[in-house]
Formats: C-alpha cells, structure tokens, sequence
C-alpha cells in the first residue's frame, strides 16, 4: 500500500486518484505486506485505532460474533512472512496487541526509571517482571481480561505463521487499538498480510463515523426542504429571474446531491464494511464543487457583478484562478481524509493538506469583504436604497460567519490538541457536522435575500436602474427653456398620493406644464 506522505510529497493528482481507486480500506482492516517499523526497542505495525461502542455478549450466539446488536474486533486470515534466507532460526514470538487508550500505560515500562521499553530488556528480566524477548503488560484493573495479547513463532525453516482467527467481543465503549509487535531484530524484514474486522452495535462504521449517518439523513431533509421553497418561487418568478439567483439554484442542488451521496455512502459503508469508493468519490467531488461554485458566488456578488456593474472586466480572469485552485487543494484534502483508511487516528501528514485550503480561504475572505465595502460605497453614493439594504444585509451575515468560523476554528484545534489519544472520539462527529450546518445557513440567509420575486429586476444591473431605488416622493423636474435658469436648477418636491391632503380622489395639475 503506498504512503501518503510520498503521495503528498509527489503533488500529483493524477496518481493520487490511481491510488484512491487501487485501494479501499474501511472497519475492514486490510494488511496487504505491511513491514514493521522500528518504535525504541521494538519492531511495530499499526493495525488500526477506531472507536467501539459496548455490547452485551450472547451466551447462545456462535464464536463468530455475528449477531447484529454484537460489538467485536475479529482477526483472520493474519500471516507473518520472512525471506527464505532468514528461515534458518527460531524466533521469539510475534505478538497482536489489543486494548483500549484507557489501558496505554499498561504497555511497556522501564527499570529503575528509566527509558520507556515496549520489549523486555535485560534489566527488566533480571527484576523478575518480565521475560527477555516478550513485550511488556499488566492486566487491567478496571477491565479485567485486558490487553488482550496473542502470538505465534517462526519455527527453523518456516517461512510463514499464522495466527489464529479469534473474535474478541467487546463489553466496554472505548477507543480500541491493534498492534502487531515483535522484538526480534533478526526479525526486521518481516511483512503481515490478512485483515481484521471491527464492528459496532449497530453495524460497521467506526464509532466517530456512526453519528454522521443520521445527520446527513437529516441534512439531505433540510436541503429538500430549502429547494421545495426555493424552487416553489423560481417557477412562480421565473420571467425574473436574474443570474445571480441561476448560481443559488446550482449551490441548493449540488447541496442536495452532497448530502444525498454522504448518506448513501455511510449507509453502505455500515452495512458491509467496506466503504463505497466510487461514492465516497462522488460525495467528495460534489461538496467540493458546491463550496467552490458558493465561494465564487459570494465573491462576484461582494463585487457587485449584476447589481452594479455588468462584468467583472480583467477580473474574471482572476477570480477563477482562484476557484480552480480551491477546488484542487480542497479536492485533494477531502479525497485523503474521506477515501482510503479510516482508522479513528488522525495523522500528521493531513497538515499538508490543510494549510493551502486555510491559505485560500483566508484570501477568500480577505477579497470578499474588501469588494463588498468598495461595492456598498457605490451603492451609497448613487443612493440605490433598495440594493443598499440587501447588501448591508449580507454584510452582517457574512461577518457573522466568519466570527463564528473563527470561534469554531479557535475550539477545533483546542479540541484536536487536547486529544492526543482521541479519547473524546464520540464527539468528534460535532466538528465536520458544524461546518456542514453553518454552510447551510448562510445558504439560506442568501436565498430569503435574494429568493425570485416579481421585484428581482430591481436588484439587477441597469443603466438607468437609479429609478427603483431612490425615494420615490423626491423627483427632479426636466428643466424647461421657458422657465428663468435660477428656477430650472430647483428640484421640486412631489406630494406622493395617499401621503397628502390633496389625494382625495381629484386629479393634480401639473403646475410647470
């Protein structure tokens, strides 16, 4: 399997996606000649890390721990294979590890307090608690029965091992962890192959995962219920319709399509196990494309394309570089955080990832709110009142989101930093679905803004647009040649009917004619 940090490294996207596609991890665990690494004394695989939720074991049920309502963490088909030319020895044993982050201290230890082992030096075997060559644990006392610790070893010309297949049921919510360790440093050029299965109550999605399916549930809800409004006054108004509102009816329906292939997706994935990648790819595809296409629509309003200018002139140009690069940074993010692994483990290599899409979207809002200041500038000084009120409006919805994306961003890293072992992993599900929420509600503070109505018009782009906008009970008269040059310059103040005692019904003579 190749790493993502030479992925990262090599920056192309185009193998990315060739990996993604070759590759399909999920709470089934594949090891596919996985080679150990060395961690202090020892030599380690990371076999997993996801969160369980605890189920009461069956006394009827088969060893298998099929049953639906059944929590469990189940190995098989695990093989340990050397070269050949290694074969000419018996080897300590090879270990499989399993216990929760509760339970960490209880691996490894050190003599006279010193360096923390995860092997049993020398030292230690000669303090009597433990044997040379054996890695280091004591039983729990809160959880009786764990770390749960199984091996096997290599025989004299034996090339392979396997370990037994076993479920290990689980009876206490907890962040769970496998590893695959041995001491032997004669025996650094051994690979793993096989696969375990991790299972929850309710099905296969890991524990931080679970909550998400119902949400998208409810968020594929929310969507239908804003394109029925929406939509509703679209075909009601559609001879107004204006451009700006064609780009929010793409936003609401790549929205739908998100939140439709996100459900789909966990759904699929708690049922078998394994994650759909082709609709994992499509759910990450069309959420990328809405918060791009969303970003450059609030971008070209902030500018005040169709409102008070009619292109965006040298700009567009601009402005879609900066959308294609968003799209490819957060594209990329997306598929390394979505496809592939989904262990309850969150590795360094996705800062890589994270910094250019921060970067863009801090330009992104630096952009955005110097156009709309320069934008509401012009609307005031060409007094356009109706458009003034939308924008200023939108101004306070906007800067109200990005005070709540900054506070949000502020306790996601609080979050992320205070949980080095992932143990407020049933929470985690509260950070993504957040983003998801705001996104839909700036959406729908954009459509009540600008939702199709038999005034649309008045907040497009015209030459002489002026006249929706102004106060209606202030008109200017057309200066006559008949009249002395000192009275043509005054502007005369209209009586609006229904605001004056004169509207009773009686035609008004037009004094000036």
């Amino acid at each position: 399997m190749l790493s993502l940090k030479s992925i990262g490294a090599s920056g192309v996207l185009f193998l990315l996606w060739l990996w993604l596609f070759q590759t399909t991890e999920a709470s089934v665990h594949d090891y596919n000649g996985e080679k150990f690494v060395s961690k202090g004394n020892a030599f380690v695989v990371h076999g997993g890390s996801e969160g369980i939720y605890s189920s009461v074991p069956n006394l009827t049920e088969s060893p298998s721990y099929s049953s639906n309502t059944d929590s469990f963490i189940r190995f098989e088909k695990i093989v340990f294979r050397r070269p050949k030319e290694l074969s000419n020895f018996s080897s300590d044993p090879i270990h499989a590890i399993v216990f929760e982050v509760d339970d960490r201290e209880l691996i490894g230890g050190s003599a006279y307090g010193g360096q923390r082992a995860i092997c049993c030096t020398a030292d230690l075997a000669k303090l009597g608690v433990c044997t040379q060559g054996q890695i280091i644990h004591r039983p729990s006392a809160s959880n009786p029965g764990w770390p749960k610790v199984f091996s096997a070893s290599f025989s004299t010309d034996e090339v392979d091992v396997a370990l037994q297949s076993r479920s290990i049921p689980i009876t206490k919510t907890g962040m769970y962890n496998v590893y695959f360790i041995h001491c032997e440093p004669n025996l650094k050029e051994i690979t793993v192959e096989g696969k375990t299965i991790w299972k929850n109550p309710t099905g296969y999605l890991p524990g931080r995962m679970a909550p998400l399916m119902n949400f998208y549930g409810y968020m594929s809800l929310a969507f239908v219920l804003l394109g029925i409004f929406w939509f509703s006054q679209y075909a009601k108004f559609w001879r107004e319709v204006i451009p700006l509102q064609n780009c929010i009816t793409l936003v609401i329906t790549l929205g739908m399509l998100e939140m439709a292939f996100w459900y789909f997706d966990y759904a699929e994935f708690n049922e078998t196990g394994v994650r759909p990648t082709g609709t994992t790819v499509w759910a990450v595809t069309f959420g990328t494309v809405k918060r791009t296409v969303a970003r450059l629509v609030i971008l070209i309003v902030s500018m005040g394309y169709g409102v008070v200018r009619p292109t965006l002139g040298g700009l567009t140009s601009k402005v879609l570089l900066l959308g294609g690069t968003f799209f490819l940074a957060s594209e990329v993010l997306e598929l390394v955080e979505n496809v592939g692994a989904v262990s309850d483990f969150s590795g360094k290599a996705r800062l890589f990832f994270v910094l250019p899409v921060a970067f863009l979207d801090a330009f992104f809002i630096l952009w955005i709110f110097t156009s709309l200041s320069a934008t509401v500038n012009k609307l005031q000084a060409r007094r356009l009142l109706a458009k003034l009120d939308i924008y200023r409006k939108f101004t306070n919805a906007l800067a109200v989101t990005v005070i709540v994306s900054v506070g949000w961003t502020c306790y996601e890293l609080y979050f992320k930093s205070t949980d080095v072992y992932n143990e407020q992993w049933r929470n985690a599900w509260i950070i993504p679905a957040f983003w998801q929420v705001l996104s839909l509600s700036l959406l729908c503070i954009i459509c009540v803004l600008w939702a199709p109505s038999q005034n649309s018009m008045r907040y497009a782009y015209s030459d002489d647009g002026e006249e929706f906008d102004k106060d209606p009970t202030l008109t200017l008269i057309k200066p006559s040649p008949l009249l002395p040059k000192d009275v043509r310059s005054q502007p005369e103040v209209r009586p609006t009917l229904g605001n004056s005692e004169l509207s009773n019904g009686d035609d008004v003579e037009d004094k000036t004619e």
